[in-house]
């Protein structure tokens, strides 16, 4: 029985020909046209005033984000709980300290109201770092309310939602600084990379410097500050290039993924689809499905199931990271008694959501769950 992957790259002619290009003209080298051309591609599609810098992964970005707006030992900065550790590692490079922030029901993101009690408990965050989780866009609007009245600057972490967008603007933008990853699973891949953006040019530029080992514009290698070897090289560039024309297509796809989901599991009462935010449009980068935690069913053997009778990958919920050991005595705000984000790991699971999913791979997912609920 073949595997049914949970979000695989899905290839198609165009990476081939932006390749053989890079070969043909023997731009091996990092950088090249095809990063000059995915950068300005990309600007494009995001909206007008966007800059961008293309590095070699998301994690890069949200670490070049971070050095741009100077985030130093001792700073404070609020992030969600519940994403991978990717959002906030960059936290650490810089030896700053995160706060955790829970999330609430209607999205699974940052929740207003926690972020609002972090506030009050530390008044002067260097920076907030919001996560569109799973490609549901958060609620921008609150958040960057929140971080306008108390003049800190936002980070805006796009690496699962690209294509997704906010009363009808592309996350990403939002933010003082943005970012997007090209991960292998990701709803277009470069195989590897992301971006860092931002409507301030200044910053960007400032990513790039940085990103090619800063060095200064002198004839000799001459370097006044500390640089990164983080910029995207040509290759992969054109792998993205290549990606980026079916965008639209592979949104397409993952929102009818979500949607025949939701239809075939709207009658049982144990399980419900991880919500959507009415203001936005999410890319459905991956569906997920919540159990009741009265329910008999685990999401270990849901999952386990499906591997079982399906072959079919799954995945479990983030693990908040105010559970995980590595940040072990690191705060954690929310704006109740109940821990939402922990719930959400508990009782959640990543259903298969590969565009290549045939409908005799869905019939089958789907009948498998259903017969496990029955």
């Amino acid at each position: 029985m073949k595997r049914i992957y949970l979000s695989s790259p899905t290839m198609h002619g165009e990476e081939r020909a932006f390749i053989d290009e890079a070969f043909d003209t023997n731009w091996i080298a990092p950088l090249g046209p095809n990063v000059d051309a995915f950068e300005k591609e990309m600007v494009e599609y995001m909206g007008e005033g966007i800059h961008a810098s293309a590095l070699s992964a998301g994690t890069a970005a949200i670490h070049m984000a971070l050095k741009c707006l100077e985030i130093k030992r001792g700073d404070i900065v609020f992030a969600p709980s519940l994403t991978f550790s990717a959002t906030v590692n960059p936290v650490v490079y810089v030896n700053a300290t995160p706060v955790f922030i829970d999330s609430e029901k209607d999205t699974w993101n940052m929740d207003p109201e926690a972020l609002k009690k972090a506030f009050e408990k530390y008044p002067h965050p260097a920076a907030v770092l919001m996560v569109h989780l799973y490609g549901t866009p958060a609620r921008i609007d609150e958040i960057r309310s929140i971080c306008d009245e108390h003049g800190v600057p936002l980070v805006e972490d796009a690496a699962e939602s690209l294509s997704s967008t906010y009363k009808g603007r592309q996350t990403g933008t939002f933010g003082d600084i943005g970012i997007i990853s090209f991960n292998g699973n990701k709803i277009i891949t470069s195989s590897g990379g992301g971006m860092m953006l931002s409507r301030n040019e200044d910053y960007t530029k400032k990513a790039t410097f940085l990103s090619t080992q800063a060095r200064d514009p002198a004839r000799y290698y001459q370097h006044s500050n500390i640089g990164y070897n983080y910029r995207m090289s040509n290759v992969v560039a054109a792998i993205g290039r290549g990606q980026l024309k079916h965008l639209e297509e592979h949104k397409v796809l993952k929102k009818a993924i979500y949607r025949q989901y939701s239809e075939a599991f709207k009658d049982i009462p144990d399980l419900s689809m991880n919500p959507m935010n009415p203001d936005g449009d999410a890319n459905n980068w991956l569906s997920c499905v919540l159990i009741d935690k009265q329910s008999r069913v685990t999401p270990d053997a849901l999952m386990d199931t499906l591997d079982e009778k399906c072959n079919a990958e799954t995945r479990p919920i983030w693990k908040p990271l105010h559970l995980q050991p590595v940040f072990e005595g690191c705060d954690y705000i929310k704006a109740g008694e109940e821990d939402v984000c922990a719930g959400i790991f508990e009782h959640g699971v990543c259903l298969p959501s590969d565009i290549k999913n045939t409908p005799e791979d869905m019939d089958m997912i789907i009948k498998t769950v259903r017969e496990l609920f029955s």
